[in-house]
């Protein structure tokens, strides 16, 4: 499965790009880009493909991707139709972290619009979104420059400020991490993400942060809001994802180099995160063939 990259660079030296597209489906490529997208999707319906997340889509949806999060609209068969006149139509709002300096969303003012940025890097779908929001992003498209900036602004402020959102792809996907401030969350991270593929457990990273196992569990299920080694297996399953994404045919190797230690265990914890077995995983994944 080849992942493409995109290039999205503005084509009128604009800081960003606002487009708005119809046609009779969406752009059959699984590709990632260095610029975060927000993406309205007026019409059409099918399953979209975030990271290691895989989804029906339907109208009226608004999703923000982070920077080289690979992903893909997928419509629905019917759309592919020589005979169909169904369309497929969005609005998406092309745009680099720094798109208006590097210290710009340092400002404390920002901060919101700054965490929002982060979170973007899973994607997020965001959920009962008002239609006011969506009026304001159509708006983008007949707005001068200047106007284009501040609405765009508007529009990841309140984005930033609302709090019913869903989170696309697992933390493990991309192996990467949100930083924090928190010198020992940072070294449990960095701990983490270079063992979760050997057996390691609360006990071990509890040492790692200096803290004794319990209050280490306490900790960390208050910082995120679920246990360790629930989100253990999630960076595993996650990492396992993007090795059956890349090697289909081969789900026991990958059992084992994601870190778990049998078979059962691995399907067992595999549906419980993911809604459906590795084997039904790797079957839907294909639809991303080229």
């Amino acid at each position: 499965m080849k992942l493409h990259l995109l290039n999205r660079a503005s084509l009128q030296n604009s800081s960003f790009t606002v487009t708005q597209n119809s046609f009779s489906h969406f752009l059959k490529v699984w590709h990632y880009h260095p610029e975060l997208e927000l993406v309205y999707i007026v019409k059409s319906t099918g399953t979209r493909f975030i990271g290691d997340g895989i989804e029906k889509f339907e109208e009226g949806e608004l999703v923000l991707l982070g920077k080289n999060l690979p992903h893909m609209w997928l419509n629905d068969e019917v759309y592919f139709d020589e005979d169909a006149s169904l369309t497929a139509e969005a609005i998406a709002v092309h745009f680099k972290e720094d798109f208006l300096g590097e210290e710009f969303l340092k400002a404390i003012e920002m901060k919101p619009i700054s965490q929002l940025i982060k979170r973007a890097r899973q994607g997020i779908k965001f959920v009962n979104i008002d239609n006011s929001v969506l009026t304001k992003i159509k708006d983008l498209l007949n707005m001068d420059p200047f106007h284009k900036i501040i609405g765009l602004l508007e529009v990841l402020h309140l984005l930033a400020t609302h709090e019913e959102y869903q989170l696309l792809s697992s933390p493990g996907f991309l192996n990467s991490f949100n930083k924090t401030d928190n010198k020992s969350l940072d070294e449990i991270y960095e701990y983490i993400f270079k063992n979760f593929n050997q057996p390691i457990g609360s006990k071990d990273v509890a040492e790692i942060a200096k803290m004794n196992p319990s209050a280490f569990s306490r900790f960390f299920k208050r910082v995120h809001r679920k246990t360790f080694t629930r989100y253990l297996n999630e960076i595993r399953i996650g990492y396992a994802c993007k090795l059956l994404i890349e090697n289909r045919d081969n789900i026991t190797p990958v059992c084992y180099e994601s870190g778990f230690n049998n078979i059962s265990n691995f399907n067992r914890h595999f549906k419980s995160i993911m809604g459906m077995s590795p084997s039904e995983y790797v079957k839907l994944h294909t639809q991303k063939q080229d």
